[in-house]
């Protein structure tokens, strides 16, 4: 029944054990925004930034739907619709971002790529499984699920980049996994901003109570 979370709002975040587990993840990505954007410049990687920002990004946009929970719909729906415009802002300064250093290329350092990136799989692993019996719901608990499972998968890409960055003594690895993850970032906002203007929707004809 979760799977059908478009079709019918079943979980809007009120309880308990969710607010807790979103506190966690929120202090999570915090901390790994603090280390990670300082050893992307250090490391003079574009995948390691694209990633830090991510996790900046996910900070204010978890801290935002915790505030929210328990509020109507529709103020959940119109929240969830800016953090899916947030996203799609975020992947475009990380394509553009991407697209210049390609004339301006750095070669990173894989092994600082490589201990961060895994430092980061690890703490988004974490997240991902403290917020798994929760992906399904409304736009604003989706798309705190989808987030997380998408730094998951950007944070095996850097590790990819890593050792392509390595092998290949260039920085081409780093910028197409940048690129990467910024479609990623665009894409799932597409499914957020979607979601919410379904929600959105079933507001403005739901008759009033």
């Amino acid at each position: 029944m979760g799977a059908h979370c478009c079709d019918d709002v079943k979980f809007d975040g009120l309880d308990p054990a969710y607010r807790r587990v979103l506190l966690v993840v929120i202090a999570i990505n915090a901390i790994m925004f603090l280390v990670e954007m300082p050893m992307g410049f250090i490391g003079q990687s574009q995948a390691l930034k694209a990633d830090a920002l991510d996790f900046l990004g996910d900070t204010l946009t978890y801290t935002i739907s915790l505030a929210v929970i328990g509020k109507s719909l529709s103020l959940r729906a119109k929240v969830a619709m800016a953090k899916g415009i947030s996203l799609a802002a975020m992947g475009l300064w990380v394509l553009g971002s991407t697209i210049y250093s390609v004339f301006y290329m750095q070669e990173p350092m894989p092994m600082v790529m490589g201990y961060v990136g895994a430092a980061a799989l690890l703490a988004n692993l974490a997240s991902v499984l403290l917020l798994v019996r929760f992906k399904d719901g409304d736009a604003n608990v989706r798309s705190v699920w989808l987030c997380s499972r998408n730094d998951a998968i950007g944070n095996v890409l850097v590790m990819i980049a890593a050792s392509g960055v390595w092998f290949s003594g260039t920085g081409w690895p780093d910028l197409i996994v940048a690129a990467f993850m910024a479609s990623l970032f665009l894409s799932g906002s597409f499914t957020i901003i979607r979601q919410a203007r379904h929600e959105l929707s079933h507001t403005h004809h739901a008759p009033a109570e």
